[in-house]
């Protein structure tokens, strides 16, 4: 009598890109309910990463001219650099964007000759849609605020000089 071969290794591996179709399919539908940009899964020795590519186009409104840079502009990176040596900076604890004020329009949390304890809030840095307070290190007066508000902040760069 003739002997059958064996597919059950067979329909365990189609059953298996199946059940991975479907929980790539799953997480693909869960990145799109949540707005999330990637995710990752590790399941029985297997890792999935679906993620998607998102790009935000900025446009500038036809009216509004961009002035040419000054030219001080080319001294600023020297002074950027002279300020991170200075005793009394601060630095970005995060890779954001700077705002001198809690929202549009309030009153920013220091300016220049303002006084300020150890602590006390000197502006914020958004990051990942969060709101994060940067603390003054050392009390003393605010001599230089060396970034604009809504600009985009790096790690390490000064922010603020306080003597």
């Amino acid at each position: 009598m003739a002997r059958q071969p064996d597919n059950t290794a067979a329909k365990s591996k189609s059953e298996s890109k199946s059940d991975d179709s479907a929980l790539i399919r799953e997480l693909a539908l869960l990145l799109d309910e949540t707005n999330l940009t990637e995710i990752e899964i590790e399941r029985a020795g297997l890792r999935v990463r679906v993620a998607r590519n998102i790009s935000i186009a900025a446009s500038v409104p036809a009216s509004v001219q961009v002035a040419a840079p000054a030219p001080a502009a080319a001294a600023a990176p020297a002074a950027a650099a002279d300020a991170s040596k200075h005793p009394g900076v601060v630095p970005s604890p995060m890779v954001g964007t700077a705002y001198w004020a809690s929202e549009p329009g309030a009153k920013p949390f220091i300016e220049v000759g303002s006084k300020v304890s150890v602590g006390q809030t000197l502006l914020i840095i958004e990051a990942m849609k969060t709101m994060n307070q940067i603390p003054s290190t050392r009390a003393g007066t605010v001599t230089q605020i060396l970034v604009e508000d809504g600009q985009p902040v790096e790690f390490g760069e000064p922010l603020v000089i306080i003597e």
